[in-house]
């Protein structure tokens, strides 16, 4: 094994007396080795040793217990690492003047600096954050890639570090994919497939992709999680789970624990590729009726839990030079197509891509022209309400009405304590003022108009879950996507026209029928309690009504009295030392003035 890091040495002495068996690689996002985690313990069901018996397995109720320390000691360490990093950054970062006045601190980061890691001590805290994530393993870089699109509740410089973490992963050798395949499809390769490109198309921190043709003949795309992926990640969202209760003390401005909650569901959907297929059916049915926007098909039979067989959609990604060879008017097309689909993925269906970015669309030659979405494992979900709320915010942006736009921002929110609501609705509509005459000049974003509103959520302890987030972030790919194909792009223009048609189809007679068939039920139990709600509420209206039956000088009286009981017990403790006397007297004025309340 490798020299430890300086500063894990201590932490990980222990690790490096274990045995790593040697017939094993080590996983290909692992961390680097002087922060890597123990090897697992040998299996204990071995037939025999040294020639004798075979044995029974033996029962090892802690072995979960173990790993869960070694994976917490690991964790630990780097958390430690970071820690006393980001104080020696801080103290570096400092002026001279500053760091005199701050001894404490500057004989820690002098004490603490010798023993950091050297590839990282000279680092921002911004560039050892991703580092210590990428040693951590794929889990580590999922939470990072979340925090990185958190842009309204971390600090720009974090958010713009971690979005290194989306390039490349590196990629599992391919006879271990080999024998994943067969394992998970129960026959052999060549049974399965006419051949397997062994050099993957895509890496990421959980799985990899190999193109393939089927027996059939179909051209078809293999998405297989990476070996020993999933209990990784298992074990680590544990961990997670009371790092983030620890975090929610320390900084509840950015709320961690809701941040881990929100990543630790996403990512046990995308360890299943079973919701990936799931998603690419029912996106499927959702478009059935636009020919022009496709989804690749999923083949069920040559698909499991760990390996995911869909269609291979032949095309090529906006941005290449193909792009550029396209006429205007086929140009023009392609941003049509991908703001219709974007924003009937959000505000009719309230089911949309969440992982959207330039990689995970390709555009398709005709006639006609069409456009594809890759990659559909992470998606997020509206309920209906919040999705009508989005609608009309939307709506309301698109066409200049500030007041409606900050009023709907402001019912999705979540309050947190000592919330602002009426201050957080005066902030979005100042700032969208603002946007808006920066609209004449040409210079106007409706993402960035969302995301710096969303922003403005922590100042008034207002709060907004992460899907909220995630739709600024297609909407994000949605602007520079087109943009990037149609330069003179007029957002504002285009988003209106497919707005205005989704908020139209929320109001047609045949939605609004359906609407009041599904919600029958409650409308007849309604109906037969009205008459006695109406009882109810004459009678409190009647009570409310009715002038007080006591004497009106009651309560005055007794607020007289009561004050005089008090004045008298001051009066008599500061005059005399007949304190009883006096504490009696206050004691009786206090009485009467709370009985009389």
């Amino acid at each position: 094994m490798a020299r430890h890091n300086h500063d894990t040495r201590f932490l990980t002495h222990r690790m490096a007396q274990d045995r790593t068996p040697s017939s094993l690689s080590p996983a290909p996002d692992a961390p680097p080795a002087g922060d890597r985690p123990p090897a697992e313990d040998p299996p204990n069901n071995v037939s025999q040793i040294n020639g004798g018996p075979p044995m029974v397995p033996v029962c090892q109720p802690l072995a979960a217990y173990r790993r869960l320390g070694r994976r917490l000691l690991t964790v630990v360490c780097q958390l430690s690492g970071l820690l006393a990093g980001g104080i020696v950054a801080y103290v570096h970062d400092l002026p001279m003047e500053q760091r005199r006045r701050r001894r404490l601190l500057s004989r820690v980061a002098t004490l603490v600096e010798p023993r950091l890691d050297p590839a990282l001590v000279h680092q921002t805290f911004a560039v050892q954050l991703r580092q210590r994530l990428e040693r951590l393993g794929p889990t580590y870089i999922k939470l990072g890639q979340i925090m990185a699109v958190r842009e309204d509740m971390l600090p720009r410089t974090l958010t713009d570090e971690l979005k290194n973490l989306f390039d490349q992963a590196p990629a599992v050798p391919f006879p271990v994919i080999r024998r994943l395949i067969e394992s998970e499809l129960g026959r052999p390769l060549a049974d399965l497939f006419i051949q397997v490109e062994e050099q993957p198309i895509g890496s990421a921190s959980l799985a990899q992709v190999h193109r393939a043709t089927t027996r059939a003949g179909q051209a078809v795309v293999i998405k297989v999680l990476k070996p020993g992926v999933r209990d990784t990640v298992l074990t680590d969202l544990k961990l997670l789970r009371g790092l983030g209760a620890i975090l929610n003390q320390v900084l509840p401005q950015y709320q961690p624990a809701a941040i881990i909650e929100e990543f630790r569901s996403y990512t046990i959907r995308e360890l299943d590729l079973t919701s990936e297929a799931d998603n690419g059916e029912v996106f499927a049915a959702y478009f059935h009726d636009s020919p022009t926007i496709l989804f690749p098909r999923m083949y069920r039979e040559l698909s499991s839990a760990k390996v995911l067989t869909m269609a291979f959609l032949d095309g090529f990604k906006p941005g290449s030079p193909a792009t550029f060879a396209l006429s205007d008017q086929d140009r023009a097309q392609v941003v049509n197509l991908g703001a219709q689909a974007v924003l009937r993925m959000l505000y009719q269906y309230g089911f949309f891509h969440a992982d959207l970015h330039a990689g995970n669309l390709m555009i398709l030659r005709g006639p006609p022209l069409r456009i594809g979405f890759v990659d559909l494992g992470m998606v997020g979900r509206f309920e209906d309400e919040t999705r009508r709320r989005l609608l009309y915010y939307y709506h309301a942006l698109v066409n200049g009405d500030v007041e409606k736009a900050a009023q709907h921002l402001g019912g999705i929110a979540r309050l947190g304590s000592r919330s602002d609501p009426d201050g957080f609705g005066r902030a979005v509509q100042e700032l969208s003022r603002r946007f808006l005459l920066r609209a004449q000049y040409g210079d106007f974003s409706i993402a960035r108009l969302i995301l710096e509103s969303m922003r403005l959520g922590g100042r008034y302890r207002m709060y907004f879950r992460v899907e909220l987030v995630l739709m600024v972030k297609a909407l994000v790919t949605f602007e520079g996507v087109g943009r990037m194909v149609d330069p003179d792009l007029d957002v504002v223009a285009l988003s209106r026209t497919h707005v205005a048609a989704i908020f139209r189809a929320q109001f047609r007679p045949g939605r609004l029928t359906r609407e009041l068939w599904r919600n029958g039920p409650e409308l007849l139990d309604l109906a037969g309690r009205l008459p006695e709600l109406l009882a109810q509420s004459s009678r409190r209206l009647e009570r409310l009504s009715q002038p007080p039956t006591a004497n009106p000088l009651a309560s005055l009286r007794g607020a007289i009295v009561a004050a005089a009981c008090i004045l008298g017990g001051v009066m008599t403790l500061l005059q005399s030392d007949a304190w009883l006397a006096g504490s009696s007297l206050m004691l009786v004025g206090f009485w009467c003035y709370w009985r009389d309340r």
